[in-house]
């Protein structure tokens, strides 16, 4: 997820992304105490189209039946129980709707990823106007919104095959977003995510052999990534993957392979409207790095046939130049002593998922044996003539026939990366 409205305008606010953390301090508690008030986010489910995608794909029933459970709740323990139990039901009905699996419930094209994010806000909303007869502290509600964002969003569901590097099947975890700038336009589908949806639990057939593929989702919040959501998630799977990419929506017409990934925030809004314009906030800042680098085989994934849409190895940053002043760009990547200011990938949420992520590696001493990187999809775009959000349709057929090209040559690019990796190894 990355703003680059600069180079393409509007259309081209990319998508990057990362996990969830508590989303309580998104919201102000109501005066004289009490449950706090909806987010911004969850505000934004009274809209006739939030309605209408849930109601059309059988998910408007999540919610009620998620308030329903929590009445019933007699203790906070029972509570988390019940959070942790609906949050990773809501996500297998996800990956289990968009995979073909069990009836559709509503004309909504299977590969939509937003009933999920939708489906989820709903419970987020239920659960932060929760007042249980037994007493709720802000901390154990925060703890509960937590939970509730984690296992809705696959990052308790990640179960990668046994074995050692380079043994029997190879390991493979992603992680897409959710939609955003829906204040723009409130339709929007964000095909990271549907990739996220559409391979979770996959297995890819490549020349090195097979390849299965976790998946998880990430929150487009300033706040959870500062909270260390994408550290908490990835940290105890990367040492045991052969490949990870780290996947948001980047540019029209194009996939972007993103060489350098950059420190710093550049303050677009997020989902809750928040700007954040500042260095990346990390542990152990003194050790901060001003720019990070892929080590997906980037070479070997542009070269190779994946689909309708080209692939580029991009290499431009934006940097201050070391006893500069000014922000300057440069095609061929960071000069030495440099400050951050866009990675590749811009300076909003992708970039960052990709910065972490790719930080958390090097941090874990894995810079040189584990492949990860990020990689940018295509803009997903509604057909000719489905353009105003206020009275356009929220799907059309070229609108699918866009998100289903999309997940395809991901899923091919990630096969490609992961032959060329093991060919690396060998």
């Amino acid at each position: 997820m990355r703003p680059i409205r600069v180079r393409i305008g509007v259309l081209g606010l990319a998508l990057v992304a990362g996990l969830a953390a508590p989303t309580a301090a998104t919201a102000a508690p109501e005066a004289g105490g009490g449950a706090p008030a909806p987010t911004v986010e969850e505000r934004r489910l009274d809209g006739e189209v939030p309605r209408e995608i849930l109601r059309r794909s059988g998910f408007a029933a999540v919610a009620p039946a998620f308030a329903r459970g929590l009445g019933r709740a007699d203790s906070y323990r029972e509570a988390r129980a019940v959070v942790a139990r609906e949050g990773a039901a809501l996500w297998r009905r996800a990956v289990d709707r968009v995979q073909g699996r069990g009836p559709a419930r509503g004309d909504l094209s299977r590969d939509d990823d937003r009933p999920l994010y939708w489906a989820r806000l709903g419970m987020t909303r239920e659960l932060r106007a929760w007042e249980p007869g037994f007493g709720l502290g802000e901390r154990q509600r925060a703890a509960l919104l937590t939970e509730l964002e984690r296992t809705s969003r696959g990052q308790t569901d990640l179960r990668l095959p046994r074995g050692g590097h380079g043994k029997g099947v190879k390991r493979v975890l992603l992680t897409g977003f959710d939609p955003f700038t829906l204040d723009r336009d409130i339709r929007i589908s964000n095909p990271s995510g549907a990739v996220a949806l559409a391979l979770d639990g996959t297995v890819i057939d490549t020349p090195d052999g097979p390849a299965r593929v976790e998946t998880a989702v990430f929150p487009v919040r300033w706040a959870d990534f500062a909270e260390g959501a994408v550290e908490r998630a990835l940290r105890p799977y990367l040492p045991r993957v052969d490949l990870f990419t780290t996947v948001s929506q980047g540019r029209v017409g194009r996939f972007d392979v993103e060489r350098t990934n950059g420190a710093w925030r550049g303050g677009f809004p997020d989902n809750d409207n928040v700007s954040r314009t500042e260095t990346v906030p990390v542990a152990d800042p003194a050790s901060q790095p001003q720019w990070t680098t892929t080590t997906l085989p980037y070479a070997a994934i542009t070269a190779a046939d994946t689909g309708c849409f080209p692939v580029y190895d991009n290499t431009s940053v934006t940097e201050i130049p070391a006893g500069g002043d000014e922000p300057v760009v440069r095609p061929d990547g960071p000069t030495p002593g440099s400050t951050a200011r866009e990675g590749g990938g811009g300076n909003y949420l992708s970039n960052e998922i990709a910065y972490r992520a790719t930080l958390l590696r090097d941090r874990l001493g894995l810079h040189g044996t584990l492949p990860g990187g990020h990689v940018h999809t295509p803009v997903l775009q509604f057909g000719a003539g489905n353009t105003d959000p206020a009275a356009g349709a929220v799907t059309d057929p070229e609108f699918v026939r866009n998100r289903l090209d999309i997940v395809a040559q991901t899923r091919a690019i990630v096969g490609v990366a992961v032959s060329a990796a093991g060919a690396d190894r060998d």
